[in-house]
């Protein structure tokens, strides 16, 4: 099975373009009653701090992730939806062998969801690897849950 979420990278870059014309609109609501509030430092640098802080949580969250377990190894991605094609700044790509798969375990916390890999090396190692699937629609994360639990199945039948 394959999917991958690269339909919302046009909804990051709309989000990223109302961040900025809301951090101007907002700028310019400051300079208009700047003389009448009582410390207006305060106002600018926490209306700063808070598209700061906007700005990087949508960087942080904004993640590309392809799952690929065609074949007989299972290939997951994630990497950085801005930039991605020039630079592999926020690249993660794991690759192993449907049998090495013993578990898995989707978590999802309030603003950010996660998929974590427990995975046996050559040397029965035992390794976790956590792969950022925030803006996965619900429908393919289910799809993933399948194709893994299918193959953790298939893994304890064998032994």
């Amino acid at each position: 099975m394959r999917t991958n979420n690269s339909k919302v990278k046009n909804t990051i870059i709309s989000v990223y373009f109302i961040l900025i014309v809301l951090a101007i609109v907002f700028a310019t609501v400051f300079k208009m009653f700047s003389d009448e509030e009582a410390n207006p430092t305060i106002v600018f640098l926490s209306i700063a701090f808070g598209f700061a802080a906007l700005f990087f949580l949508v960087h942080f969250i904004s993640k590309y992730f392809e799952y690929d377990s065609d074949g007989l190894k299972v290939v997951v991605t994630n990497r950085g939806l801005l930039l991605s094609d020039n630079f592999n700044y926020r690249e993660k790509v794991l690759e192993f062998e449907k049998k090495d798969l013993y578990a898995y375990k989707f978590r999802n916390f309030i603003v950010y969801k996660t998929l974590t890999f427990y995975i046996k090396d050559s040397r029965d190692k035992k390794k976790q690897v956590v792969f950022n699937v925030t803006l996965v629609p619900r429908k393919k994360r289910r799809y993933i849950r399948q194709s893994l639990s299918k193959m953790i199945k298939t893994n304890k039948n064998s032994q």
